[in-house]
């Protein structure tokens, strides 16, 4: 499997006991992304788990240091760098997307991922030589045509 960057989004709904459905997709995704070696995150994704697992979803400030702590043992984790957030800068006044949007993309591109999966940038889109894809994204119906 090739290397994919997973947006914080996925890993909130994994441990979002108010959200059954996406909970247990996302923890598929990401167990299989962690069995293949494949799942990569940023700095910026651990800050912001711990930081919306804690005022969003009201875990409790160790529980929620510990699965901040499995996400950095099962994952790549990509510093940020000055030169990460230029091309993020770069990025985003091209791309018009805001800036954190943009920081995913440029570490995703940095860590070489064919595939950043997140639900807030166009799902097919691909910047930085990585495409953009949404895997909660429910797949068109089957129209019939006889």
């Amino acid at each position: 499997m090739s290397k994919v960057f997973v947006d914080t989004n996925l890993i909130i709904y994994s441990i979002d006991e108010g959200e059954p459905e996406k909970r247990d997709k996302c923890r598929r995704l990401l167990r299989s992304l962690a069995e293949d070696g494949a799942g990569v995150i940023s700095t910026q994704v651990l800050q912001e788990t711990y930081s919306v697992a804690t005022r969003k979803l009201r875990i409790e400030p160790f529980e929620a240091r510990a699965i901040v702590q499995r996400l950095e043992a099962s994952s790549e984790i990509i510093l940020l760098t000055p030169p990460i957030i230029f091309q993020a800068i770069d990025c985003s006044i091209l791309n018009t997307i805001s800036f954190w949007d943009a920081l995913l993309v440029a570490a995703a591109a940095s860590a070489r991922c064919e595939k950043l999966w997140t639900e807030d940038l166009p799902d097919g889109q691909t910047l930085l030589g990585v495409r953009i894809e949404n895997p909660l994204k429910e797949p068109l119906p089957q129209i019939r045509t006889d």
